[in-house]
């Protein structure tokens, strides 16, 4: 009997220990003050200052051939103070993009012009992952290689919205199912993707399976009507998912590799008839690779009242171990009570670090926030991109 208690209490005080390295990567253990946004984080393998990450942004502002320019590596040199930076989604192929003047990750230029990026963003001492993208249905012939018919998991077309093309708004045309046999060509893209991130420098990537882009396509039935073994079943629509997790993984670690997922949202007409089921699975797969963070969209109570279903931030938390970020319409406010109740480890902002390129010394000082110019969000040069004043600036011209 002794040796049973021994060896219990030996499973006991290993458990413990395991626990308090965790909650010590999240802020706090025993009788120490929760977390607060300044408080810094272990996300992986990169040592992040604050827990304040700025979000991936679409800003349209990329140059020839989807190159980044110096104006783009001023934007993000600018933001350099965030705990992590998120680049915009950035296309792994030509099949992947969707978009006018969005960047890319497949050519030698494009890698060039993101070297730039990382260089000023490292000289300004920030830490930046790459955003990787396919966009799957939410795209149009003519950005297709030859004018093929954009690709996804079936052959259904969003109900409502338009491709935003070259010449204005089109209507979305029906994609084509991928055919089983293609898939690893889909799994290499996305390692390709990873492998050329690494050439230009990042610190690591971030899987972008949100907003009813190819990936999420994939996971949830409402886009998902295969007969195969990525379809049907939650674990066969996930498949996708982990495959390309573990092709990622492998060539820059789990520490340096996070996934972004908007459980409940229904952006680019998706939906799932049970996302607390179908994100609680793919969390807890996750789990063995032991991922730098899972990037979680919350839904907001105006998000439900225009659809989006409400897939409690609290549970989802539970199934994934490592790091958890959770973004969408947090201020300072509620981003700190999201980390003393401990359901969010760091917290994204995104139309926050669009106005505010110094938003962690504003938050910390409690200094006015500029204000977004909407109008000025995507495409353009530098209004509403490089000239939002800092706190610096002001005092300087004040």
């Amino acid at each position: 009997m002794s040796e049973v208690n021994g060896t219990v209490a030996v499973c006991k005080t290993h458990i413990e220990a395991e626990e308090a390295v965790k909650a010590s990567q999240r802020g706090g253990i025993g009788g120490r003050s929760a977390p607060t946004l300044f408080t810094p984080i272990r996300l992986g393998a990169v040592e992040a200052p604050n827990r304040l990450v700025m979000a991936p942004l679409t800003r349209m502002r990329a140059g020839l051939h989807r190159a980044p320019t110096p104006l783009m590596a001023e934007y993000y040199s600018q933001r350099a103070s965030a705990g992590l930076i998120v680049t915009e989604a950035t296309a792994v192929s030509q099949q992947g993009t969707g978009c006018p003047n969005t960047p890319g990750i497949y050519t030698d230029d494009q890698i060039a012009g993101w070297r730039r990026v990382t260089d000023a963003v490292h000289r300004s001492g920030g830490r930046i992952f790459l955003q990787l993208w396919h966009m799957g249905r939410i795209s149009h012939p003519s950005f297709q290689p030859g004018g093929a018919l954009p690709v996804a998991p079936s052959a259904i077309a969003p109900r409502s919205g338009q491709a935003l093309t070259e010449t204005g708004m089109q209507p979305y045309v029906t994609p084509r199912a991928l055919e089983t046999a293609e898939l690893p060509g889909i799994v290499s893209q996305y390692d390709g993707g990873a492998r050329r991130a690494k050439i230009a420098g990042f610190d690591g990537v971030e899987i972008h399976n949100a907003n009813g882009y190819l990936l999420d396509q994939f996971l949830r039935d409402g886009t998902n009507h295969r007969a195969d073994g990525y379809g049907g079943s939650v674990a066969n629509r996930a498949r996708l998912t982990l495959e390309v997790t573990e092709a990622v993984t492998k060539i820059w670690g789990g520490g340096r590799v996070g996934i972004r997922f908007s459980p409940g949202g229904v952006f680019n007409d998706m939906r799932d008839s049970n996302p607390l089921a179908t994100f609680s699975y793919v969390l807890r797969e996750l789990n063995p690779f032991h991922l730098a963070y899972a990037h979680l969209i919350v839904s907001t109570e105006d998000d439900v009242r225009h659809g989006a279903a409400p897939v409690p931030l609290e549970e989802l938390r539970q199934e994934f171990h490592d790091p958890l970020v959770a973004a969408n319409g947090f201020n300072r406010e509620t981003a700190t009570r999201a980390l003393a109740d401990g359901i969010a480890d760091a917290v994204a902002f995104g139309r926050l670090f669009i106005a505010n390129p110094d938003l962690p010394e504003r938050f910390r000082s409690n200094s006015p926030l500029n204000t977004p110019d909407e109008s000025t969000f995507y495409g353009g040069s530098e209004k509403g991109y490089t000239d939002y004043p800092s706190l610096a600036s002001r005092l300087v011209q004040g």
